[in-house]
């Protein structure tokens, strides 16, 4: 009888332990909460360009999604949105009813149901999607109040910012600044002698014939009264606007960059430099990925009107700047006449601008300006070689002082589509019209024979 109470107690001690540990571990799954992402792009997870983007948005961060009660659409937005609540805690998602607030679908501009629109900051940015791509992109543009025009000067041979100008333009990147949050426009100083006030960033995208003298000195103001200036100089043209260079302690290099290591890093060309590292710059910090620029020149600069210039891009010392012709491809250094590495391909200068006691107007700035010896890494054939694409963001981004956005650029998940040579689709399709049909038939016919059988 003892022996039976005994048993009893230890089964009653047992179960309590069980019922103790099962509420220990109901307990814990609700306080702390894992997650895995085991998809090859990472898509449930955010990257570190959207973090990195979240941190820089300090203020409260709302989603107004319009969809009716119980509607995918909301379940939809609430697991795409999940992942940014989980970085960023002031994150808010609003529900709302288009049926029941009609006035707030006309105050948001919505257009169909399931539409998002994110608001920051009293600024507001519609989503047609909610992949990360489109809602990083979209929170870029949020973060800055006001506009930033990136003008590009044209009208003496630049690079075209408008679609149909071929592998050379850059309305491709043009683009892609658009939708970081820039606005983008051409400006001919012919047409219209006058630099906008509100240019952020002005670019000369590699002239191939000299500007008027007047329009040189339209361009020399607008850097003398503090605007910031990308200049992109190609080594097939003179540099030109040696007034400009002059202020500016700028001195272009005419001649080609060869680089003799061409073979070993597979660029094909020995003028073609890639960029495997930088010098500290605020351009390149945390910049991990290859550069490739199609036929360079070089530049020299030196401390002038109070500005301080830093190497944005050098080569090794193994290359030189070569004075002859390269059209052969047979290329060697010339002791006396060549032009021994290493070289700057690229450089940066800045300074600490002031405005003069005649510009009422003008307040003081860090000024900004970005000078490469190369136009064709921007442009449509080479933009997404390597880390190109980025690397002209960034200059764009730091000039137009959103420094901030520097190296936020959201890559496409790799796995998005399956592409199958033909016959793997023939075979699939074969699989499922003929073969799974027929086995399927096959089967009937034996399990109803077997029947008959018995």
């Amino acid at each position: 009888m003892q022996e039976k109470n005994q048993t009893r107690v230890q089964q009653l001690i047992n179960a309590l332990l069980i019922v103790a540990v099962v509420a220990l571990l109901g307990y814990l799954s609700v306080r702390f909460k894992t997650e895995l992402d085991w998809t090859a792009g990472k898509r449930n997870t955010l990257t570190e360009a959207s973090i990195k983007q979240l941190k820089s948005m300090p203020d409260e961060l709302v989603f107004h999604v319009f969809a009716p009660n119980g509607a995918d659409a909301r379940r939809g937005a609430t697991a795409d949105l999940d992942k940014y609540q989980r970085v960023k805690k002031n994150i808010r998602i609003d529900f709302i009813d288009p049926s029941a607030s009609p006035q707030k679908v006309r105050d948001y501009q919505v257009s169909y149901v399931g539409q998002i629109v994110a608001e920051y900051q009293g600024r507001r940015e519609t989503l047609n999607a909610t992949t990360e791509p489109a809602i990083t992109t979209a929170l870029q543009r949020l973060a800055y109040a006001g506009e930033q025009t990136v003008v590009f000067l044209e009208g003496h041979g630049e690079r075209a910012i408008a679609p149909g100008g071929g592998q050379d333009a850059v309305d491709k990147f043009a683009q892609l600044l658009r939708d970081k949050g820039l606005k983008v426009e051409s400006l001919n100083l012919v047409k219209t002698p006058k630099i906008p006030d509100n240019t952020s960033v002005l670019v000369l995208a590699s002239p191939s014939r000299a500007p008027l003298e007047g329009e040189v000195n339209l361009i020399k103001d607008y850097v003398a009264r503090g605007g910031n200036l990308l200049w992109l100089a190609d080594p097939d043209f003179p540099a030109g606007l040696q007034a400009l260079a002059d202020e500016l302690g700028v001195h272009w290099q005419d001649g080609y960059a060869i680089f003799p290591d061409y073979q070993i890093l597979g660029t094909g060309h020995p003028g073609f430099f890639a960029a495997i590292d930088y010098p500290a710059n605020a351009v390149t910090q945390g910049l991990d990925m290859v550069t490739l620029f199609p036929l360079v020149r070089a530049l020299r600069t030196e401390a002038k009107n109070g500005f301080t210039a830093q190497p944005l891009l050098q080569t090794q010392d193994s290359a030189w700047l070569e004075t002859g012709d390269i059209q052969s491809g047979a290329v060697g250094y010339d002791e006396g006449k060549d032009i021994k590495g290493p070289l700057t391909i690229g450089a940066t200068l800045t300074r600490d601008y002031k405005p003069s006691a005649e510009d009422k107007t003008g307040k003081p700035h860090p000024q900004r300006i970005a000078l490469i010896g190369d136009a064709d890494f921007i442009s449509d054939a080479y933009l997404q070689q390597l880390g190109n694409q980025q690397l002209g963001l960034n200059l764009v981004q730091w000039l137009a002082s959103r420094d901030a956005q520097l190296n936020i650029n959201v890559p496409k998940a790799p796995d998005t589509q399956l592409v199958l040579p033909g016959w793997a689709s023939l075979l699939i399709a074969a699989g499922f019209v003929v073969l799974l049909p027929l086995g399927l038939l096959g089967y009937g016919v034996t399990r109803w024979a077997l029947r008959r059988r018995r």
